[in-house]
């Protein structure tokens, strides 16, 4: 399996799946015009780790912004990395970065945080 990654743009952000680590890292902003295009092989390469994943994943999410339709595909992320835990028993944390003032990503993260339960999630201010 190879790590993967992604060079952030003006739309897309900065993605980094590294399975020698077990960490993921997504940046930036996310309006890419194809949301679906974007993040298949994303998802696709998360369901691959979890049948092999390390015995601990830390997944950053540091978006500074992101649409309604990225939303939900930052969701089947979670919800994938939630997997890795609910089937393997392996340990999964999420961080979920925003600024002081920046109440939008604070509150999706809060959302986030209520619906994946299965993994350690922490909101961190910047």
């Amino acid at each position: 399996m190879q790590k993967f990654e992604i060079k952030e743009t003006g739309t897309t952000p900065y993605v980094l799946l590294d399975n020698e680590k077990g960490e993921f890292i997504f940046e930036g902003r996310s309006i890419p015009e194809n949301v679906i295009e974007f993040f298949q092989p994303i998802i696709k390469w998360i369901e691959e780790y979890s049948q092999n994943p390390q015995n601990e994943t830390k997944v950053t999410f540091k978006l500074e912004y992101f649409n309604t339709s990225s939303s939900k595909r930052i969701f089947d992320v979670m919800k994938r990395v939630e997997n890795i835990t609910v089937q393997t028993g392996m340990k999964v944390t999420i961080y979920w970065y925003y600024e002081e003032d920046d109440e939008d990503i604070f509150f999706a993260g809060s959302d986030y945080k209520a619906l994946i339960t299965k993994v350690d999630f922490n909101l961190v201010e910047e």
